[in-house]
């Protein structure tokens, strides 16, 4: 078992925060930051092309008047409000409100169908919904008799809303004018509510992403949420200053502590984009200091990356292999301090100024001085190649269960094979098989109305069962995760079996979005493969290559020809590894469909469900293993607007090259 060093991390700061007897919830965060730092700016919203400014007093006043216009409608303490939407201050705001007057906010994926809006909005039996926009009211409009206990929605956008029913639908901006009338009515009572709020009063509800079944509703109380963002905070030394892009799902509970928790803890300002859509060129005005994303948004930067250096002249690609081929010796020991020689030194700094620096800021990450990676394994090669530019990036290791933080990298000993030490307040011990347990100030309260899964998950000495597979360096004291419990096994030969591991492998090149590895308890490793339709499409283009549709690329010749090199040197580098060699591809499939959460083969956000997928596509499973040369398939798909259609194709069973590695040790 391994603890933190201190209460704070390894670092001592001089400013650290730390935890107020005073404040004991998020709303008391909201009225300190409002009188610390009333004029500094909290949230921004760029709506119509221009950013929008508020301040913390700003705030301050916009939630109050919210949670007066709340007990109008007749929140009660203990409620749950459903929150819906894109990342915008108003559904922040929501959020805050709600826990003003002692309810719950579940805070709802955007892109949730009906059926699994459903599930959450009965499951906690919300009464009360707050809703982004008209496609998120028709949502719940939709589910609402099989939520029988939703009384009102309040919508934020008012565009398409003229028409609708208005008993029991209410405007935004309407709630907020009640809450002002109605406030020598309900402000003794607001005060009220507010003084019962402490640690231990329930703060959010987060519903897991259901890999493996039904999301579980994870209670997280104040203290879980104040302690974790107070400690993360001061690891990383986050300040009034630091600024943070708001782009991932408020469902998701690395948004709900980086933008909402360490937002209140630390005064940091929350920018939200316009747009989906818009991300990207957000991030580039904004360049903010703090940034989040999971490894598939990292995968995503790189592929642009190389798209444009495959569409620019062979002069440019020249000196940018060149130069990224010098960044990868000596830029990660630059960015941790470590001895490099004066000459390397300045050569760095030139191509910084040439390459570097350019790309970053086209990117939107010049002005980085902190960036995590988390959600699931990122690739060594993309997580060295951010590092390599001077971006500060660093893994972390968490759940929601644990209010996101398990274990952070300490600045200069930052490395892609393992996901840090133990976060502050935080222990952590390896189980007899391999297991990684943890306890900390983040653990869950419960899952809610399922006292079973709550028991197995975490017993009675506040130990949690993460579900992981890892062990813990020795020297350095980093935890290193192999992957999932359930998923590391072995071959029928008795090699372990870890697809995360090659899995990760594939998803380095820019041409392969998503790869599913089999293997479990038979002879050897196969794979399916879904191409990134954006970077193959360009590749089509530059090669003449006509195509009409995704699965009409995925089929073509050249296409799998391409894969297949990809395959091949990806089974040379596991190869290499003593442990894994066993897990090399003999058979794949490029995969004629994306998986699709709304087909269920992934979760919200972006998780293989890897017993679904072996499932639903248990005859392309078995036809690999086969000594057939191709196979037909049928598959149900759900199109945007909702409806169910197939589509069938003739799938092409591939063989990879693999290294005999039992001859190679031989010749060694």
């Amino acid at each position: 078992m391994i603890k933190s060093k201190t209460a704070y991390g390894r670092i001592c700061l001089i400013t650290a925060l730390r935890p107020d007897r005073a404040l004991q919830s998020t709303p008391a965060y909201l009225r300190l930051n409002a009188k610390k730092f009333a004029e500094k700016p909290a949230f921004r919203e760029k709506e119509f092309g221009v950013w929008q400014t508020w301040t913390w007093s700003q705030v301050e006043k916009d939630v109050t008047e919210l949670a007066l216009g709340l007990l109008h409608l007749g929140v009660a303490e203990g409620d749950f409000v459903a929150i819906i939407g894109r990342n915008r201050p108003a559904l922040y705001w929501s959020m805050l409100a709600a826990q003003m007057v002692g309810a719950t906010p579940v805070p709802l994926y955007q892109d949730a169908v009906a059926e699994e809006m459903a599930y959450v909005l009965e499951h906690c039996s919300a009464r009360f919904a707050v809703a982004d926009d008209q496609e998120q009211v028709d949502k719940v409009l939709e589910v609402k008799k099989a939520a029988p206990a939703l009384q009102s929605i309040i919508y934020v956008d008012p565009r398409g809303m003229r028409k609708y029913d208005h008993v029991n639908l209410y405007k935004f901006q309407d709630l907020k004018s009640i809450g002002q009338s109605v406030s020598a009515d309900f402000k003794g009572e607001l005060e009220d509510r507010i003084s019962r709020l402490n640690f231990d009063t329930v703060c959010v509800m987060l519903y897991t992403s259901g890999t493996t079944g039904r999301p579980k509703g994870v209670v997280l109380n104040n203290k879980n949420i104040i302690i974790s963002a107070i400690n993360a905070c001061n690891f990383d030394n986050l300040s009034v200053e630091d600024e943070i892009l708001s782009y991932l799902p408020l469902a998701w509970v690395g948004d709900f502590i980086f933008s909402f928790g360490q937002g209140l803890v630390s005064g940091l300002t929350v920018n939200c984009p316009e747009s989906r859509e818009t991300v990207s060129a957000d991030l580039k005005e904004i360049g903010p200091t703090y940034y989040f994303a999971p490894p598939r948004i990292f995968e995503n930067m790189l592929t642009s990356v190389m798209l444009r250096i495959e569409d620019a002249g062979s002069f440019k690609r020249r000196m940018f292999n060149y130069f990224m081929n010098h960044a990868s010796k000596v830029g990660g020991a630059i960015l941790d301090g470590k001895p490099v020689t004066i000459l390397n030194h300045a050569k760095y700094r030139l191509c910084n100024l040439l390459i570097y620096g350019p790309l970053k800021n086209a990117l939107g990450l010049s002005r980085v001085r902190v960036g995590y990676t988390a959600g699931e394994a990122i690739g060594p090669e993309i997580f060295d190649f951010f590092r390599s530019l001077g971006i500060n990036l660093k893994q972390l290791y968490g759940q929601t269960e644990a209010s996101v933080f398990v274990t952070l990298q300490p600045d200069g000993e930052v490395r892609s094979d393992t996901v840090g030490i133990p976060a502050p307040d935080t222990e952590v011990r390896i189980g007899d098989n391999g297991e990684v347990f943890y306890r900390s100030p983040g653990v869950f309260v419960e899952y809610y109305k399922n006292p079973e899964s709550t028991l197995e998950t975490k017993d009675a000495d506040g130990w949690v069962a993460t579900g992981d597979a890892g062990f813990i360096e020795k020297a350095s004291g980093h935890l290193r995760i192999i992957d999932r419990a359930k998923d590391v096994g072995k071959l029928s030969n008795g090699a372990m079996f870890a697809p995360k591991y090659v899995e990760n492998k594939l998803k380095f090149y820019p041409n392969i979005l998503e790869a599913v590895v089999f293997g479990a308890g038979r002879e050897h490793c196969v794979a399916f493969i879904n191409i990134d339709l954006n970077a193959v499409g360009k590749w089509a283009e530059r090669s003449n290559i006509a195509y009409a549709s995704y699965q009409e690329l995925a089929g073509h010749s050249k296409v799998l020809e391409m894969v297949q090199e990809h395959v091949d040197l990806v089974n040379e580098s596991v190869a290499k590894d003593e442990m894994l060699s066993g897990c090399q591809i003999n058979r794949f499939l490029v995969l004629h469909k994306e998986l699709d959460a709304d087909d269920g083969e992934m979760t919200r956000t972006r998780k293989v469900r890897r017993k679904i997928i072996a499932e639903k596509f248990e005859a392309l499973v078995s036809a690999l293993y086969s000594k057939d040369e191709s196979v037909y398939t049928e598959t149900e798909v759900t199109y945007e607007d909702g409806r169910k259609g197939k589509i069938s194709a003739t799938l092409k069973l591939c063989e990879a090259t693999v290294v005999d590695v039992s001859a190679k040790l031989v010749a060694e």
